[in-house]
């Protein structure tokens, strides 16, 4: 089955703890402090492989998580870095949040994307060694490593996509046309997914062709297999309408015709500007042509161009073929390609300030990434650990900014998922 959008949660490693040590050897009174820092948390990373073609590695497994750093160690012993968990994806996939905002498009083979940081390693006690604290006892906990939910949508690239209703033909089009067998038989919807295949005209001359899931009424709103064919449709620089040519009148080929532009229209009007060759199929099982010539007169005060084609003979399947490389040669030209990194790192939004706050009933929630980071680095359970992260919170500032806000003494401060009382004599 093929795969096209999942949803993942992924859990960057926290950083490893650092080390409370002190340097004990025989004939070296007072040692010091030697404790190490604690190592950092793997990444959790995107890279694009073009081996892959869709994302069927993670239609059943969702969840995804990176080791902890390792903790530090005496005589300064700096602890081990954990490594990355790397998600292949193939290209053309769309990184997006939980609230479906875009955060990256993975396009080129080897691009990598850091969707979740790992920790940083807590500092040891030999860290904190300062001309006024000669022996300090506490160390920092590991930063939390970064986590959150993704959804990973798949856009296939190709140059040239088949667009038409169902059972217009276009299956045996790229059958025809390349080495791609697709599945075709005399009913709707033979093409349930995307089929790609490499049409290969000349040594220098060669373009990806996409048979995608055939159009029906409403395939903008979702009908049928709408969205997941316009999903894909979207990156071609070109498009080929299918019709049916044996299918009725001239009215009916209209009818057809207007149906698929429609839809195209509903979705993106980019979408339906693309540059587009009309490709009138099954011409061998037409009985009166007059019909298929007045629609084509219909299509030129269009400026159309339309190619009567037959699969199953051959005829006019080089013409249409040619004329779409020469299309791409010319849209190539118009189209700015940008360098793209080898490593982007998407972080999360983070807040300037140290921290903010909100009165609620009963006292004040003080929220902030920096104050939280510090929070969750700290050991709560080590009176020294205590003290040095309320001589932060002085530095920041906070025993004032929460006197500006109506604090007099006596109310509940609550930071994360921790509480404090308010003492301003402290």
């Amino acid at each position: 089955m093929f795969t096209d959008r999942v949803k993942v949660f992924v859990k960057a490693g926290d950083g490893g703890g650092g080390q409370l040590s002190f340097r004990r050897e025989k004939f070296v009174p007072r040692g010091g402090p030697d404790g190490g820092n604690g190592g950092r948390g793997g990444n959790v990373v995107l890279e694009v492989s073009r081996q892959l073609n869709s994302l069927q590695d993670y239609r059943f497994k969702h969840h995804f998580a990176a080791e902890r750093g390792g903790k530090g160690g005496g005589s300064r012993r700096h602890g081990k870095d954990a490594a990355d968990v790397v998600l292949q994806v193939p290209p053309g996939t769309l990184v997006k949040d939980e609230e479906g905002k875009t955060l990256a498009d993975l396009v080129a083979d080897r691009q990598r994307l850091v969707v979740a940081r790992g920790g940083r390693g807590g500092r040891g006690n030999a860290s904190f060694k300062t001309s006024t604290r000669q022996t300090p006892r506490f160390a920092e906990l590991g930063e939390p490593g970064e986590s959150r939910w993704l959804w990973l949508e798949l856009k296939l690239i190709a140059d040239v996509g088949l667009v038409g209703l169902p059972n217009a033909g276009k299956s045996t089009l790229l059958s025809v046309a390349s080495a791609a067998r697709p599945k075709i038989a005399d009913y709707p919807f033979t093409t349930l997914e995307p089929v790609l295949g490499v049409v290969e005209l000349a040594d220098d001359a060669s373009f990806v062709l996409a048979d995608l899931p055939g159009l029906i009424e409403g395939a903008a709103e979702g009908a049928g297999l709408g969205l997941q064919f316009l999903r894909h449709v979207e990156r071609t620089r070109a498009l080929i309408h299918v019709i049916d040519a044996s299918s009725g009148d001239q009215q009916k080929l209209w009818n057809d015709y207007q149906q698929v532009r429609t839809e195209l229209k509903k979705y993106s009007a980019a979408l339906a500007r693309r540059p587009q060759l009309i490709a009138l199929s099954k011409m061998d099982a037409v009985t009166d042509a007059a019909d298929v010539v007045a629609f084509r007169q219909r299509l030129v005060k269009l400026r159309r161009r339309t190619f009567p084609i037959s699969a199953i003979t051959g005829d006019g399947v080089q013409d249409l073929l040619w004329a779409t490389h020469r299309t791409l040669e010319r849209r190539h030209d118009k189209v700015a390609t940008e360098p793209l990194p080898a490593l982007k790192v998407y972080r999360g939004p983070t807040t300037a300030d140290p921290f903010t706050i909100e009165p609620v009933e009963g006292g004040f929630r003080v929220s902030g990434d920096q104050l939280e980071r510090l929070l969750a680095m700290t050991d709560m359970t080590n009176p020294e650990g205590l003290a040095h992260f309320q001589r932060m919170l002085d530095r920041w500032g906070l025993n004032d900014a929460l006197a500006r806000h109506g604090a007099r003494g006596g109310e509940t401060v609550r930071i994360s998922e921790v509480e404090f009382l308010y003492d301003p004599e402290r």
